[in-house]
């Protein structure tokens, strides 16, 4: 196959700290190649020194026969690149947006025309072009900023994360879109180079890159990933009430490399070598051999050169439970909605919902984009008023006394909120003046935070400085300082690695536990098997209800014998 990318010894470097590390690879054309590896190992990095948009502090990279530390505006033309949100502008249409993108690469008016007609059909959005960027559903950004990275009909396409923040069905959309354009290009020597943090996607590129710390650690086809694991993944039964717990009891076992919640069945990796468990020793009732995928093979790669994913530093655990269980008041459930309804104008965004949450109970509201599921959380945290129905929360009635409930409540948005400019330490003082902590308890409730959530050793570091992971876990920290009763979380490990991941679940288990109640949205069909139960929501109605377990049974069928939580979402919120 004809090369379009090759590395040589590359590395790279911000100041003191290393981010790419003696890089050796090639990038075929006629291909996708997954570029994943966790937080902060160099990923995007990569792409950038690939696109042109930075220069190597040691070693090569060449594109398109050019070498890009002299001559990257050679090569520019024929690559095409999208960076982590799509890297569109908000404040114009998709149709602006699209002739910006033509403009920059001098593109005649007549060839302009016809591959902008394309790629709108391509895409669907050619109902939308007068739209602002800024007031598409996420699905529908990602489609407009592949249509933008695909106009110059570039030999090289870039995709840095894509599908952060999109549904499922969006995502599968996307994958189809760029498979389609690859088998078109492919006569022309197109590649494709696709950063991701969903590792079912990486199992579907033809070659993956891993990298870790810097250092590429494996680049090979998915297949290659998953040898060394056959008879090594069971699926164990467990009971509901106590599969947390059953988790991270399994993950102690010497045997165990990986244990992974999956609806009401644990998923285990086993080390090389070691016997099959007894289930009922670990607190199931069936062992099941199941074959490997590809996060398995992520997993394994990483753990001999790092702490064990499923296995977190005993600091880690603890520091997921309260000093103290929260002053749980009140009877009845933690949240109670009855047809709760929010109207923008003459557009209904939330239309006649109605649920509960126990609790204790860790809850999902799940939904496609633009489905309504944001909306019934901002009402929820306080942040929208409902046009109608009821809303409880904490015992507090969202209508009258909005501020009362709020103080009851954590909040942990997506991206985090937190002030880059500001250490880890002035994050949570500010935090915590917020919900409104005497000096006393602000100086109490900071200790114990960088104590429990691992973060002395960043507590002077600017948060924007932080890897990924280590924001999500101050952002957290932030959202119980001052002991809420209930914690919600907007895409809580949205753009996060399986490890980071792991870790954070660990710690809402913990948190549940001890009495916290939990709601999270989440696009992540993995993520969503932690929840006790999980309410679909599509074009504002409440679809679905019920734990995993019971959603994946509703879409059981002949043809559909065992599906994934994913399967049951797309057929469930259409």
């Amino acid at each position: 196959m004809t090369a379009l990318v090759e590395l040589s010894g590359l590395q790279h470097r911000f100041g003191t700290a290393q981010a790419l590390a003696g890089v050796e690879a090639t990038i075929a054309a006629g291909q996708v190649t997954g570029l994943v590896g966790p937080d902060a190992a160099g990923k995007t990095t990569l792409l950038r020194l690939i696109a042109g948009l930075l220069r190597p502090t040691a070693g090569r990279v060449t594109v398109l026969g050019h070498d890009m530390a002299h001559a990257a505006a050679a090569a520019h033309p024929q690559i095409g690149y999208m960076p982590q949100r799509f890297g569109l502008y908000e404040d114009l249409s998709v149709a602006e947006n699209l002739d910006l993108f033509a403009d920059l690469h001098a593109m005649p008016q007549a060839i302009r025309a016809e591959r902008i007609a394309r790629l709108l059909s391509f895409t669907g959005l050619a109902p939308f072009t007068a739209r602002l960027a800024g007031q598409l559903s996420g699905g529908m950004k990602q489609k407009l900023g592949l249509a933008c990275a695909l106009l110059s009909r570039p030999r090289l396409l870039l995709l840095d994360e894509p599908s952060v923040g999109v549904d499922p069905a969006s995502r599968r959309e996307l994958w189809a879109i760029v498979t389609a354009m690859l088998a078109e290009g492919r006569a022309e020597g197109m590649g494709v180079v696709w950063a991701t943090a969903y590792l079912d996607e990486a199992a579907r590129c033809d070659r993956v890159l891993l990298l870790h710390e810097g250092r590429l650690l494996a680049d090979a086809p998915p297949a290659t990933f998953l040898a060394p694991l056959q008879g090594r993944v069971f699926r164990m039964t467990v009971p509901q009430a106590g599969r947390r717990s059953i988790a991270r009891a399994a993950a102690r076992d010497p045997a165990v490399l990986d244990a992974l919640v999956t609806g009401d069945t644990l998923r285990l990796v086993l080390r090389e070598g070691a016997a099959s468990p007894d289930p009922a020793r670990l607190g199931g009732s069936a062992l099941e051999s199941v074959p490997p995928r590809f996060e398995d093979g992520f997993v394994a790669r990483l753990a001999p050169s790092s702490a064990a994913p499923s296995s977190p530093a005993p600091t880690a655990a603890v520091s997921a439970v309260p000093a103290s269980p929260p002053a749980i008041t009140g009877e009845g459930p933690a949240i109670a909605v009855r047809d709760l309804v929010r109207r923008f104008g003459s557009f209904t965004a939330v239309d006649h919902v109605t649920f509960s949450v126990g609790r204790g109970e860790i809850f999902g509201l799940l939904g496609p984009n633009g489905a309504g599921k944001s909306t019934t959380f901002r009402m929820l945290c306080g942040l929208l008023r409902p046009s109608g129905g009821e809303a409880r929360v904490a015992g507090r009635d969202l209508l009258l006394a909005p501020a009362a409930a709020r103080a009851r409540i954590g909040y942990m948005a997506q991206r985090f909120s937190l002030y880059a400019e500001l250490s880890t330490r002035e994050n949570l003082r500010f935090f915590a003046r917020v919900y409104g902590l005497d000096r006393t308890a602000q100086s109490r409730a900071i200790a114990e935070a960088l104590d429990r959530f691992d973060l002395s050793a960043i507590a002077d570091a600017p948060s924007r400085d932080l890897p990924l992971g280590l924001k999500q876990r101050l952002a957290l920290a932030a959202a119980l300082l001052h002991r809420p009763e209930i914690l919600f979380l907007d895409e809580p490990t949205s753009g996060v690695d399986p490890l980071t991941r792991r870790d954070f679940w660990t710690r809402i288990g913990l948190l549940a536990e001890s009495g916290v109640t939990i709601l999270v949205t989440s696009h992540f069909m993995d993520e969503a098997e932690y929840c006790d139960r999980i309410g679909i929501v599509s074009q504002g109605r409440l679809r679905a209800l019920g734990t995993p377990a019971e959603l994946r049974a509703r879409v059981r069928s002949p043809d559909l014998p065992d599906p994934t939580l994913e399967d049951a979402f797309i057929a469930l919120a259409a």
